[in-house]
Order: C-alpha cells, then sequence, then structure tokens
C-alpha cells in the first residue's frame, strides 16, 4: 500500500514528536521530585492574568492542537483513510468499541461514587506516543497498519472531543455561546464565499475562543470546529487548509504537546503514593486502558468485519488488529486532559495522572513487545 506525502510527513513528526514526549515526561517528573521541587511546582503554578501557567497552556495552547487535529480530520475525509466508507468503516468501528469498553469498564468500578465522572479518561489514544511505539518496530510494519493505527487515533480524538463537550460541560452561558457560534456562521459564509486569506479566519478563531473560553463549553473545541471552515480547496499544497496543516505540525509535536506534558506531570511522588492507588478510580482508569482499549477494539473490529460492515485489508491480520489494541491503550495527553475536566479534588487529579502514566507504559509496553513478536513471526514464514 502506497503513503501518501501528507500522511508521511504527519507519522514522521508524530514519531519525533512521541518519542519527545517520553523524555520530557521523565525530566519533569524527575524535576517535581528533586531538590528544585517547590521551585519547579510552583512555577506552573504562578499567576499570570488571574490564570495559572498550566490553565492558559490547558486551555488556550492546547486549543491549537485541537486545531491541528481537527484539520487531520477534515483531510482524512476528503482525500485520507475516511474518504471511502468501506475503509473508514474498520477504524470507525475500533475506535468506538476503543471507546465504549474502556468506559464501561471505568463505571462498573466507579458507578455511584464520586469519582464516575473519570469514565472518559481511558476512552482516550495518544498519537504521538501509540505512533512513537508503532515506529520503533521500523520499516516491518506494514503501511496498512500505520494507516489504521493513525486514523483509529483521530476518530478517537475526535470521540473525546465530542465527549469534553457534552459530558464536561457544568454550566452554560448561552450569549457568549451564541456569540461564538455566530462568529464561527461568519467563517463559514467567508469560506463559502471562496475568502482564501488565512487572517480573518485566524482573527475570527480567536474571537470564538474567547467568547467559547466564558460560555462554559470547553474552549479548546474552537480549534476543531474552526478547522471545519477554513477552505480546504482542492486540499493540494497551495491551499489554506495544506499550508496552516503544515504550518502547526512541528510546533504541536516539539513544543505546544512537550509544554503540555511538562506542565501537567509536575507530579510529586509521596512516600505513600502507592495507598492511594488502592482504589475503584485507579484500577478503572488501568483496566480501561490497558485491558478495554484493545479488547474493544479487536471485538468491535470483529464484529464489524464480519457483519459485512467493513473489511480487513490484504496485510492486515487479527493478531495486528489487537496489537493496534493494545498500542491504542496509551492515554497519557488525552487522559491527562480529560482529568483535570473530570475531577477537582487535587489528590484525585494526582492519583489518576499516576494512574494514567502506569496504564500507558504498561500498554506500550505489552504493544511494542506483541507487535515485535508477531511482526518477527511473520517474516520467518515469508522466508519458509
Amino acid at each position: 500500500m502506497k503513503l501518501t506525502k501528507t500522511f508521511n510527513a504527519f507519522f514522521e513528526n508524530e514519531k519525533s514528536g512521541g518519542l519527545l514526549l517520553l523524555f520530557v515526561t521523565i525530566a519533569s517528573l524527575f524535576l517535581a521530585n528533586s531538590s528544585f521541587q517547590t521551585e519547579y511546582i510552583s512555577f506552573w503554578e504562578k499567576d499570570l492574568g488571574h490564570h495559572s501557567i498550566t490553565h492558559w497552556i490547558n486551555d488556550g495552547l492546547m486549543t491549537i492542537f485541537f486545531l491541528l487535529i481537527g484539520l487531520e480530520l477534515e483531510r482524512e475525509i476528503y482525500h485520507g483513510e475516511l474518504s471511502n466508507i468501506k475503509n473508514a468503516s474498520l477504524p470507525i468501528m475500533a475506535a468506538f468499541g476503543g471507546m465504549v469498553i474502556p468506559a464501561a469498564i471505568f463505571l462498573a468500578l466507579n458507578f455511584g461514587t464520586t469519582t464516575q465522572n473519570g469514565a472518559g479518561i481511558p476512552m482516550a489514544t495518544d498519537i504521538a506516543f501509540a505512533i512513537g511505539i508503532l515506529s520503533l518496530l521500523g520499516n516491518k510494519v506494514p503501511a496498512s497498519l500505520k494507516i489504521f493505527l493513525t486514523a483509529l487515533a483521530v476518530i478517537d480524538d475526535l470521540g473525546a472531543i465530542i465527549v469534553i463537550a457534552v459530558f464536561y460541560t457544568t454550566s452554560i452561558s448561552f450569549v457568549n455561546l451564541a456569540i461564538a457560534l455566530g462568529i464561527w456562521g461568519i467563517l463559514f459564509f467567508l469560506n463559502r464565499k471562496k475568502v482564501y486569506s488565512i487572517l480573518p479566519y485566524l482573527i475570527g478563531g480567536v474571537a470564538m475562543w474567547y467568547f467559547m473560553l466564558n460560555s462554559g463549553v470547553h474552549a479548546t473545541i474552537t480549534g476543531v470546529i474552526l478547522a471545519f471552515v477554513i477552505p480546504f480547496g482542492d486540499g493540494g499544497e497551495n491551499s489554506i487548509s495544506y499550508k496552516l496543516q503544515h504550518y502547526l505540525h512541528k510546533p504541536v509535536a516539539f513544543f505546544i504537546l512537550p509544554l503540555f506534558a511538562v506542565a501537567n506531570t509536575c507530579i510529586a511522588i509521596k512516600p505513600d503514593w502507592y495507598e492511594g492507588l488502592n482504589h475503584s478510580n485507579t484500577f478503572g482508569i488501568v483496566l480501561g486502558l490497558v485491558v478495554g482499549k484493545p479488547l474493544g477494539i479487536l471485538l468491535f473490529s470483529f464484529v464489524g468485519v464480519s457483519a459485512g460492515i467493513c473489511s480487513l485489508p490484504k496485510e492486515l491480520k487479527w493478531s495486528h488488529i489487537l496489537g493496534a489494541g493494545m498500542l491504542g491503550g496509551i492515554g497519557f495527553t488525552m487522559s491527562i486532559f480529560i482529568t483535570l475536566l473530570a475531577f477537582k479534588d487535587p489528590d484525585t487529579i494526582v492519583f489518576s495522572k499516576i494512574a494514567i502514566l502506569i496504564a500507558s507504559i504498561l500498554a506500550g509496553l505489552f504493544g511494542f513487545c506483541y507487535l515485535k513478536y508477531v511482526l518477527k513471526q511473520k517474516k520467518k514464514r515469508s522466508k519458509t
């Protein structure tokens, strides 16, 4: 299967970004538990315009990350894996299963408790980390597996965005929301009138973000809906959508996501940290990501293929789908993001982050080792 230039560029950036995320996360955890602990943690909590630095990163810079996700999703729908319903149906079914089963496992353990709001945490997949781990397997990885995992992760992120918008919006200011949507309507009108200058869309996007921030709906949603009014044209290298997506790849992969990781993993681990892990919330997150993700992805993919809704690409085996499902259990960025929306109690947030780190490490290790074994066996069979 031939990979497009755009997909290769995206895959390479996500691969390098994932490895950088791993490095900065380790560095942040080290600093948060070193002799610089107090100064390091207080820096991220420093007030800057009535909000902490971490808050500006989470609600401000992460909007740009969601804008990139929206642009990538739009491209997938028009020209990529999602442009053909037969091709799109497999990662869609897989992503749906990878959200429903982990949430069900979490709720089975937490329904009716103070932590049931965390059901969205194990539903997410970290694109950068998942692709970063897959890339470590080298050129033995089938092209269709790369495409499947990428499409799965993008759809998964869309699902997480919908979950954030629907379940993690507590109170709504309808005036601010109406103004934000009104601005979006104006930008949509400019799109239909073929206004191909990027400036009006960026200015409108900033204004839309401000009113969305004050509406009660999470401000990062702005990034996704803004992406779909930026002119796509023919999707070529001269289109606004392509240029903006190309421009954002490196800042997001090498600055915004690492900054988010650093700010949100400055966790001071107490001597009795393991006692807090003996909780249904922690079990729900770990089991949801490590067990629920691969189970849901494999099960729903199998049901989809058996029912004739979708088909398995020739290069792929069910063992590949299971391996991709394991890597899908690397929640990290999106899981931490949802944690911050789901809980207010600082201790619950810290223990949830630790659970996410543990689960993501386990999912990454299991997925890497399993796929390495599967690909090695395939190579042996091809030689005989």
